[in-house]
């Protein structure tokens, strides 16, 4: 069988992150949950302006932009994304400049949410924030700026929400294919990966890894934006597209599994369980979650680990996609 990183063969790809990412056990937690043995995959420690996921994937977007003679990266989102923080980031590393495009959250419409965090690193970083009201990003707008910035002489490349198209997806795939290189390092088998899913890029690239890898593990996504069954719909379909790029045959999709019990409130709004889950890793652990995405699908992990869906016998990998960064615009709920 040829190894599974010969699907990134001729992909174009610029080095912007500290890969691979450590893979560690996590005995005071598993000891406190009382099994399954836990793992956790660092990607919070991929070290683009604080790290995260995002760096995976914008190693290859941002790979397309410049071999597409573009000089400026522009994405959307909310208003403390961490995917806009790590495109930012990515920017300045490469010599490009920076549009981004945020929208501010209803819930969390505060001076606090809207100069700490992301947002302030965001300044930091030089990029041109363009603040939105809730709901006034659509299509619509961001295809109206984009025309404006060419009009203006720019050559604008647009990242989309999270990263997570047919591009920047495969990220995740490699970071699949990277995982299953340490378990076999290590000689060990895991049952679950355990992530938290939104825009769906990464839980996709990690499904099409993984397949790639012949690993048989549970890819399961603790959505933090939409429900179980919008959400896996999404990432089937970023599944489909990005399999396409790399010209290999979609996996499964029964591969994609989501649920949305931790889901709480909505988008950015941490319920008891995301706060309980935050506490527990960094007083057993000393690891920093967020109370947006790794807040939420830690709850996962640990709800299921009480309530035995998670065997004592079992092997399961938490994987960490960063975020913290933005804990600090949410002091008041924490």
């Amino acid at each position: 069988m040829p190894a599974a990183s010969s699907i990134l063969s001729g992909i174009r790809r610029i080095k912007l992150g500290h890969t691979p990412t450590p893979l560690e056990r996590l005995d005071r937690l598993t000891r406190e949950l009382g099994g399954p043995e836990i793992w956790i995959k660092r990607d919070d420690c991929t070290g683009l302006a604080t790290g995260g996921n995002k760096t995976r994937k914008l190693e290859f977007l941002v790979a397309d932009a410049l071999a597409s003679g573009c000089d400026t990266l522009v994405t959307v989102g909310k208003l403390q994304s961490n995917h806009a923080r790590q495109t930012a980031a990515a920017a300045a590393k490469v010599g490009m400049s920076c549009v981004l495009l945020l929208e501010r959250l209803a819930v969390n419409d505060t001076d606090l949410y809207a100069r700490n965090g992301n947002a302030l690193l965001n300044r930091l970083l030089g990029a041109e924030i363009v603040e939105l009201a809730p709901g006034e990003r659509t299509p619509a707008f961001t295809d109206a700026y984009l025309a404006e910035l060419r009009a203006g002489g720019a050559l604008p490349y647009f990242v989309p929400v999270g990263g997570s198209d047919a591009v920047g997806s495969i990220g995740y795939a490699a970071c699949g294919i990277e995982l299953d290189a340490q378990l076999t390092d290590l000689g060990l088998d895991a049952q679950h990966v355990i992530l938290a899913t939104g825009s769906g890029g990464t839980q996709a690239g990690m499904v099409i890894g993984l397949a790639a890898a012949q690993r048989s593990m549970s890819t399961l996504g603790f959505s933090v934006s939409d429900r179980a069954g919008v959400q896996a719909e999404k990432v089937i379909g970023v599944i489909g597209e990005c399999s396409v790029r790399l010209g290999i045959p979609a996996p499964d999709p029964s591969l994609v599994l989501v649920e949305d019990d931790t889901l709480g409130p909505g988008y950015g709004q941490p319920d008891g369980q995301t706060i309980e889950a935050i506490e527990l890793f960094a007083r057993t652990e000393g690891i920093i979650l967020d109370p947006v995405y790794t807040g939420k699908a830690a709850a996962g992990l640990i709800a299921g680990c009480r309530s035995g869906r998670f065997g004592a016998n079992e092997r399961v990998i938490f994987l960490h996609t960063g975020g913290q960064a933005g804990a600090f615009a949410y002091e008041g709920t924490l």
